[in-house]
């Protein structure tokens, strides 16, 4: 018997993995695949995602691999309209203001490599054939004959996890007639290759750029239709960069997808099997969430499953995981819905003010440092980091296995089990002479 069985191994199944290590859980994680992504999907990690790897020690060896971008521009009729990263810069507490771009096989390949480290590595070419819950423990049988009993289920099996059809959990999709496609290449262009993300304002808003990692550019072009090739989707760059050229020199990736939308309705099932990622929420890709809300799903539950395991909590402890996790997703959902929209409609045909407009917005969601669970005054916030007097920043001082005391009062010893740090040199206004009882994942639990 195991504590957690994850079924699959995309960038959400192995943090869960790798976070179950740190939590001291035992467990497997398979996936149907026979090695990791490649090419394409998600392309950005932000600022929350890298502030809680880094906490975890998995930043090393993928940080230097990506490119900093924290700029939005608009380029509409042969020049630059506006440049813009205020809401960046306006972050409080937080180390990297910006997101890393990065493709997706990369976040991959660093998580698979750790668990071979850990030699506990993805049992690959594993399709699941059945699971069976029982009052305390899953049955999961594969496809080859094995069968692992297991504490606890993860479904990180994607948009069209079995684990979610199994249990006839609706997920109800919303098609808004939105069809895009995507390409990732080298580029011969003597267009301005900053490293900003631009969006290209015609009649409306369809094309947009992303910088990449080894000087790789991202285009995603809306095309609203289903019948299109590689050829209709540059000669819409062409003309939405105009009046510079441009020409793909290597073509890296190229697909499409029909914007979906959709919450599961429920995200746990007879308080054993959980689904996180893509496997409970989907949504269009603009303003890069989808994979940071995933990552930030299992950053949620592994140490919430480890503190009912050892005893700390109940059972009921686990349905904190929906209750915060639905929330964020449904706002997720709306954000994202907005901004993909807005490049389509347009009451005053200011598409890409209107987009940049929303970002301004909503960027509590998009550079996930406003992600707040229920909570009064600093309660359900997540802890600021800042530089301590002996150099070292405050996260560093964060476990993952445990929560954490942050004592911001002189001369007042608060009585626990948890590790406990004082801190005289606090820029916030709002700690001192407090006292915070720190979960985890980075988010205070309690203030005194």
């Amino acid at each position: 018997m195991i504590d957690v069985l994850i079924i699959g191994a995309g960038p959400v199944g192995l943090l869960s993995a790798y976070l179950s290590h740190l939590s001291g859980l035992t467990f497997k994680i398979v996936d149907r695949n026979s090695a990791p992504l490649e090419v394409g999907r998600a392309d950005a990690l932000n600022a929350r995602t890298l502030q809680l790897l880094d906490m975890v020690g998995l930043l090393d060896g993928i940080f230097d691999k990506g490119l900093a971008c924290n700029t939005s521009s608009i380029f509409s009729s042969g020049e630059f309209i506006s440049k813009d990263s205020s809401w960046w810069e306006e972050l409080e507490g937080c180390k990297y203001k910006h997101f890393l771009m990065i493709g997706q096989s990369y976040v991959e390949k660093h998580l698979d490599n750790k668990l071979k480290e850990l030699n506990n590595p993805v049992e690959r070419n594993k399709n699941v054939e059945d699971i069976t819950s029982k009052d305390d423990f899953c049955i999961t049988q594969f496809e080859d004959g094995e069968v692992i009993q297991s504490r606890y289920i993860l479904g990180c099996d994607g948009a069209s996890s079995f684990v979610r059809k199994k249990f006839q959990v609706p997920f109800d999709i919303v098609f808004p007639n939105l069809i895009w496609a995507v390409v990732d290449a080298h580029f011969d262009t003597n267009f301005p290759l900053d490293p900003e993300i631009v969006i290209f304002q015609n009649e409306t808003s369809d094309v947009a750029m992303i910088p990449r990692e080894r000087g790789l550019r991202r285009f995603y072009v809306r095309m609203d239709r289903d019948n299109f090739t590689l050829e209709d989707v540059m000669l819409k760059v062409t003309n939405a960069i105009q009046p510079y050229f441009i020409k793909i020199n290597k073509l890296d990736w190229y697909s499409s997808f029909s914007v979906k939308e959709s919450v599961a309705s429920q995200f746990i099932i007879k308080n054993k099997i959980f689904l996180l990622g893509d496997a409970c929420h989907i949504h269009s890709v603009n303003g890069g969430q989808g994979l940071n809300t995933g990552l930030a799903d299992a950053f949620n539950l592994i140490w919430k499953i480890k503190q009912v395991i050892v005893g700390n909590e109940d059972d009921s402890f686990l349905q904190s995981y929906e209750d915060e996790r639905k929330t964020i997703a449904k706002s997720v959902i709306d954000v994202s819905g907005k901004l993909v929209r807005t490049t389509k409609f347009s009451k005053k045909y200011n598409h890409a003010k209107d987009y940049i407009k929303l970002i301004k917005e909503h960027a509590g969601n998009i550079t996930g440092m406003g992600i707040k669970y229920p909570g009064d005054c600093l309660v359900g916030n997540r802890l600021y980091d800042f530089e301590l007097e002996n150099g070292t920043r405050l996260y560093d001082q964060l476990s993952y296995s445990n929560y954490t005391i942050i004592n911001f009062k002189d001369a007042t010893k608060f009585q626990s089990r948890y590790p406990e740090i004082y801190v005289n040199n606090c820029p916030f206004m709002d700690y001192k002479n407090k006292i915070l009882f720190v979960r985890p994942d980075g988010h205070i639990q309690a203030q005194y």
